[in-house]
């Protein structure tokens, strides 16, 4: 069953800088998380709340960061970005 997805506004502002073929990636990785939120993994420590599901697009990895809420069904997309830098920035 397919979960619900909402943006936070982070997420919104990275989004929109990406370019068009990313972006595309992105959606086809947001879709496969909600038809399976348990597809990403599971972070420790301070990010404990976060789900992260790593795919490439253009030769690059990149990381999408979400949480969920089982009780709703409902994936809250937190950050996308690629590796380098993504865990500190997403603690600020």
């Amino acid at each position: 069953m397919r979960y619900d997805v909402l943006q936070t506004r982070r997420f919104a502002r990275q989004y929109k800088k990406l370019h068009d073929r990313v972006a595309d990636d992105v959606d086809a990785a947001i879709a496969a998380v909600a038809e399976k939120p348990t597809l990403g993994e599971r972070k420790k420590g301070d990010l404990a709340r976060l789900r992260v599901h790593k795919f490439h697009s253009d030769k690059q990895l990149y990381l999408l960061g979400y949480s969920v809420d089982d009780g709703i069904r409902l994936v809250y997309l937190e950050a996308i970005a690629p590796h380098e830098n993504f865990y500190r920035d997403l603690k600020r």
